[in-house]
């Protein structure tokens, strides 16, 4: 057999393929519509669900044949499940804004191309939006794994009703974006202060002469360098496409593993999903073995803390808190025991929420 008939024969292998795609497609689609008319019936009206679609994502990984990687594979699911619940119900969800950002790349990733994306100034905004049910959902940065926490959102969590329901672990990208010919004549990097801090080897050794701004994004850097040639901004390929400027240098970030964790904010806990987090606010005594006491309780009950970090609660000088996740769900009987523990060992206890762990 040819060449030529070799190629006809595999395309129209594919040709078939396709059309069995798209039909079971096509009634995925229309389950989805069933699982809403049932839902609707009985006065259910939580359409989306966090832990049901970790399930989904995390039995597509381990049943991956190949030869598509995993992340690959689960990427194109989660569009599939996007299309399919925006049949249900379109979401809207909140990021820190304006267009380009990496938070926006972030809700993209975690809830697919289907949602409605609504860009906000601030963090606490993001919040607001979402408490006063403008939004459905939102997603703010919490920690970077070079430059470690994002203090604003932190801070929020102190005073805000809502839970964290989410999250989503990005690698993060940084790029150089100018409108200027020479970086010889640029005079000012704009980003997030976060994007400068990790980008700092790398503007030492190619723009020293350059004065580091910070601004609310890395969008809102790319927006204003648009607008002044001899600037720059570190920001994303999405951003330079946005506002039309050129990629003068790629992958600039000082660490090659850069990544970072958002949250997906919402007005209700997540159920279980068999692989769970929570998170917690806690105040310990101010006393000699106060946060040793404050964290024996996790020890005694076997539960995993995988994060710990301090805050000014912002009721008195030297006064802190502290936001700790653990391994589990807060209805697991190890960690419900736990937190009852917690809350006779501690002045204060906030439980900000259970929720999936990130799936890739």
């Amino acid at each position: 057999m040819s060449q030529g008939e070799d190629l006809v024969r595999v395309r129209a292998r594919i040709d078939e393929l396709d059309r069995l795609m798209m039909g079971l497609i096509a009634e995925r689609a229309s389950c989805a519509r069933q699982v809403a008319q049932i839902k609707a019936a009985s006065g259910d009206h939580q359409f989306y669900r966090p832990e049901r679609e970790a399930q989904i994502l995390r039995r597509i990984k381990a049943e991956n044949p190949g030869p598509l990687e995993d992340e690959e594979m689960t990427r194109l699911f989660r569009e599939i499940m996007s299309a399919c619940l925006a049949l249900e119900q379109p979401l809207a969800v909140a990021y820190l804004g304006p267009a380009g950002t990496f938070t926006q790349t972030a809700a993209l990733k975690h809830f697919g191309h289907s949602v409605g994306t609504v860009p906000l100034g601030t963090i606490p905004e993001i919040f607001r939006e979402v408490e006063a049910g403008s939004v459905h959902y939102g997603v703010v940065p919490v920690e970077n794994s070079t430059e470690g926490v994002v203090s604003h959102t932190l801070d929020t969590f102190m005073t805000s009703p809502l839970s964290i329901c989410g999250e989503v672990c990005l690698r993060i990208h940084h790029h150089l974006l100018s409108r200027a010919d020479d970086l010889g004549a640029v005079t000012a990097v704009y980003s997030h202060q976060q994007s400068l801090a990790q980008c700092r080897d790398w503007l030492d050794r190619h723009l020293p002469q350059a004065e580091r701004v910070p601004v609310a994004s890395n969008a809102e850097a790319a927006r204003l360098t648009a607008e002044r040639p001899a600037t720059a901004a570190v920001a994303s390929e999405a951003a330079a496409e946005i506002y039309g400027l050129r990629l003068h240098a790629q992958r600039i970030e000082d660490e090659p593993d850069n990544t970072t964790r958002f949250l997906i904010i919402g007005r209700a806990d997540a159920p279980m999903s068999g692989h769970d987090k929570t998170s917690l606010l806690l105040a310990c005594r101010n006393e000699a073995g106060g946060l040793h006491a404050m964290l024996t309780p996790l020890a005694e009950h076997d539960i995993s803390m995988t994060r710990i970090e301090s805050r000014p609660s912002r009721r008195g000088v030297w006064d802190y808190v502290f936001f700790v996740d653990i391994i589990g769900h807060r209805e697991d009987p190890a960690v419900l025991a736990a937190l009852d523990h917690l809350r006779r060992e501690t002045l204060f206890l906030k439980v900000l929420g259970s929720y999936p762990e990130a799936v890739l």
